[in-house]
C-alpha cells in the first residue's frame, strides 16, 4: 500500500484492479506515449464498470486526490497522468468495439484504440472518421474534436458521435445525445474531460470499400517550392476522397526529406489520377498502393512509436506560404543536427467542407477555416529534454506561420496539438477560454451543472460559472 493511504476500502468495493507504487505493474500501469508524460500516481484503477467510476470519485473527493483519466495514454501534454493523484483507467477492461452492421454503428469503450474501431467496423465493410495514427485512444481524439483521412466524407470524429456514457462528479451515470441530456453532449464534443469520464462512445459508421490508394511518397528537399505550389493547386479543388498529411522531416541517414502521406478513397487508378501533379514532380520513392483500409492509419506508426520524450506544439495556417515553410524547414534541420531531437514539421490537408457545414453552437469544437501543423521533437527519454524542445517549438510555430493573415483564434491551432492543454495552472485556464472562445461562457454554465467542484481540471479546464 502507498504509505500515507489507505486503498483497502476502494479495493474492496470495486470489481476493477488497484495499482499502487508497490505493485508488479506500476512501472507499466504509469507508463505513456510520451515518455516525459508519465507522472507518479499514488494509485491507478483499471475500472471494469461504471459503477468502480463512481467509487473512485467518490475516495478521490473524499482524500483530496488529485484525478486523471486515461484512455489510451497518448496526451503528450500529459492530460492522462497526474503526480500524487490517481488515474481512473479505461484501458484493461472498458475496451471493447460491438458493431451493429444493420444500425451502422459502433459502440466503443472509453479505453480502446482506434486500430480496435478499424479492424472491428472493416469486417462489415464499414468505417468512421479516427485517429490517423491507431495506437491513439478513441477517447481523447473524440473529446478534442477528432480529424481523420475521412474528414472530407464525415467530418469530425464528434460529428459521427451519436451518444456517450458519462460518468459526472457526483457519479451519476448519464447517457449525453441530441435527445437526452443535450447540454453535456454539446459540451463533450470537443470540450474534453471537463465534464465526466466517458465509459462508452456510440458511433456512426458509414459503408467503406475494403481497399483504397495510400501510402508514402519521398522527395529531396529542394522541390518543397513546387510542392508547396502543388499542394495550393490541388487543395483548392480536392475532392472528399482525398487526403494528405505533408511531413517535413530528416532521414534515419541525417539527410533532410519530404514525406507525402496521400490517400485516397477509391482505386490505384483514380488515386494515382488525382495525385497526378505530385506524382509528375518525381518522387525519389513511391510506395503508394492499394492496401487494406484498415492499414490507413498505421502509416505513420513507425515514426510515433511509444516510449521517446515528446514535445508537440500544434498551430493553424489558411494556405501554405513557402518562404515562411522553408525558412521553418531549413530552422528546423539545424536543430535537428544538434543530434539531440527527432521529430517533423507536420501539415495535415484534410478537405474542410464537411467540418465547416456544422453550425458553430452545435458543438464545443471550434471551427475555423485553417488548416493544422504541427511542429513535433521527441527525444531519447533518458535525458528529459522539453525545457530545450520547448522554445523550438514556439519558434518553429511562429516562423512557420509568418506572413498569414489571421485571427488570434484562427492561428491557435488544433486543441489536441496544444502542449498547454494539461495542468491545472492558469496558463491552461486562459488558454482554454481562447481554445473554447465564443462556447466558453456556455460550457462554463455547463460546468457547474456537472461538475461545480471542478475535479476535471487536466485539459484546458474550464471555470464553473
Amino acid at each position: 500500500m502507498s504509505a500515507d493511504l489507505d486503498f483497502s476500502s476502494l479495493i474492496n468495493s470495486i470489481q476493477g484492479d488497484v495499482v499502487t507504487p508497490e505493485s508488479p505493474d506500476y512501472a507499466q500501469a504509469i507508463a505513456r506515449w510520451a515518455a516525459n508524460a508519465q507522472k507518479k500516481a499514488k494509485a491507478v484503477v483499471f475500472v471494469k464498470v461504471e459503477k468502480d467510476v463512481a467509487e473512485v470519485l467518490n475516495f478521490a473527493k473524499a482524500n483530496r486526490l488529485s484525478l486523471a483519466v486515461r484512455g489510451g495514454g497518448h496526451s503528450a501534454s500529459g492530460a492522462s497522468s497526474v503526480q500524487d493523484g490517481i488515474v481512473i483507467d479505461l484501458s484493461r477492461y472498458m475496451n471493447k468495439v460491438i458493431v451493429d452492421p444493420e444500425l451502422k454503428t459502433a459502440a466503443v469503450g472509453g479505453g480502446s484504440l482506434w486500430e480496435d474501431v478499424d479492424k472491428a467496423a472493416i469486417q462489415h465493410g464499414l468505417a468512421t472518421v479516427g485517429g490517423t495514427v491507431n495506437h491513439t485512444g478513441v477517447g481523447g481524439l473524440i473529446l478534442g474534436g477528432g480529424f481523420g483521412f475521412l474528414s472530407g466524407s464525415y467530418g469530425l470524429a464528434i460529428d459521427n458521435l451519436i451518444q456517450a456514457t458519462v460518468v459526472t462528479a457526483d457519479g451519476s451515470v448519464l447517457k449525453a445525445s441530441k435527445s437526452e441530456n443535450a447540454d453535456l453532449f454539446f459540451a463533450i464534443r470537443g470540450a474534453g474531460g471537463n465534464f465526466g469520464v466517458v465509459t462508452e462512445f456510440v458511433l456512426r459508421l458509414h459503408p467503406q470499400r475494403p481497399k483504397v490508394y495510400a501510402g508514402l511518397l519521398f522527395y529531396p528537399p529542394h522541390v518543397l517550392d513546387k510542392i508547396i505550389e502543388t499542394t495550393v493547386n490541388w487543395f483548392s479543388s480536392a475532392g472528399e476522397k482525398e487526403a494528405m498529411i505533408q511531413s517535413l522531416t530528416v532521414g534515419p541517414d541525417g539527410k533532410p526529406v519530404i514525406v507525402l502521406i496521400v490517400f485516397y478513397n477509391g482505386s490505384e487508378a483514380d488515386g494515382r489520377k488525382a495525385y497526378k501533379p505530385f506524382l509528375d514532380l518525381g518522387p525519389s520513392l513511391d510506395l503508394t498502393k492499394e492496401i487494406p483500409y484498415e492499414e490507413v492509419n498505421t502509416m505513420q506508426n513507425a515514426a510515433a512509436g511509444h516510449g521517446k520524450g515528446v514535445y508537440m506544439k500544434g498551430v493553424a495556417h489558411k494556405s501554405p506560404v513557402y518562404t515562411s515553410i522553408q525558412k521553418a524547414y531549413n530552422r528546423f534541420v539545424q536543430i535537428l543536427e544538434t543530434g539531440n531531437f527527432q521529430g517533423a514539421l507536420l501539415f495535415e490537408y484534410f478537405p474542410l467542407t464537411k467540418i465547416k457545414s456544422i453550425a458553430a453552437g452545435e458543438t464545443a469544437f471550434r471551427r475555423e477555416d485553417a488548416l493544422n501543423i504541427a511542429v513535433l521533437l521527441m527525444w531519447d527519454p533518458s535525458e528529459d529534454r522539453t525545457n530545450e524542445a520547448r522554445p523550438f517549438a514556439h519558434e518553429l510555430c511562429e516562423t512557420v506561420v509568418s506572413g498569414q493573415k489571421m485571427s488570434d483564434t484562427e492561428i491557435l491551432g488544433y486543441t489536441n496539438y496544444d502542449p498547454d492543454a494539461a495542468g491545472n495552472s492558469p496558463v491552461s485556464y486562459d488558454k482554454a477560454k481562447q481554445s473554447f472562445g465564443d462556447n466558453y461562457p456556455r460550457l462554463q454554465v455547463i460546468k457547474k451543472r456537472y461538475d461545480p467542484e471542478n475535479i476535471f481540471n487536466k485539459w484546458f479546464p474550464i471555470v464553473p460559472a
